[in-house]
């Protein structure tokens, strides 16, 4: 579902996506991607200024407690390395990768080690833990990925080019929302290469023709 109303339906998955990240409750992945659509959405940032806003009223209403560990944690902020002067906007640079994605990835968008599993589509697994699996897509302009659905939530965020499928047309810094509801088949734009930033939570299932030329090759063994 895509972003494009103001902000009002608590209903829609990316809204609950910013929630969860204003709130500070999202897995490593999925928190760099949302950071990275709001770096690309400004629409989206206020609305997250404004729920941190609501909880930021809503602590100054707590009764104060004190802190067992604030001598360790002050020891630990003293420690950490200055930021030097332009170093966000060197690193800001990259054509595709935001800030965050940069920092994540480790690399820059030109030196992604892509791996082909696919005629016209690669991959670049970037973490693989608790369940929790962040990739980068590269998908040929044109190209259309087989059909499928997912055992959990594919997060996606398309960083170059765009695609579209069963659920609308995603570009660069807007994010498309997948679950096991979904049976899509998404279709890269035809005059751009697609990148995109996908954080699953469970492994995704082939359905259609590719699924079932799989399963006849399995069953003759």
């Amino acid at each position: 579902m895509k972003h494009h109303a103001p902000p009002s339906s608590p209903a829609r998955p990316l809204d609950a996506l910013l929630a969860q990240y204003a709130s500070g409750a999202l897995p490593p992945p999925l928190h760099v991607l949302v950071a990275s659509h709001l770096d690309l959405n400004k629409e989206s940032e206020a609305f997250v200024g404004q729920l941190e806003t609501l909880g930021g009223l809503e602590l100054a209403r707590q009764a104060p407690r004190p802190l067992a560990s604030r001598d360790r944690m002050l020891a630990d902020i003293m420690t950490l390395d200055p930021v030097e002067p332009g170093g966000e906007g060197a690193r800001s640079a990259d054509p595709v990768f935001t800030p965050a994605l940069l920092d994540y990835v480790g690399c820059s968008s030109a030196d992604v080690p892509w791996r082909a599993v696919l005629p016209g589509v690669k991959e670049y697994v970037i973490s693989d833990r608790n369940g929790v699996e962040a990739k980068l897509f590269w998908i040929k302009a044109g190209r259309k990925i087989p059909s499928h659905t997912h055992q959990g939530q594919e997060v996606t965020l398309v960083l170059k080019g765009g695609f579209a499928d069963i659920s609308g047309r995603y570009r660069r810094g807007e994010i498309a929302v997948a679950d096991e509801d979904m049976d899509h088949k998404p279709v890269a734009d035809m005059n751009e290469d697609c990148i995109c930033f996908a954080v699953t939570d469970a492994p995704l299932k082939l359905t259609g023709p590719v699924a079932r030329f799989f399963q006849g090759l399995l069953s003759k063994h």
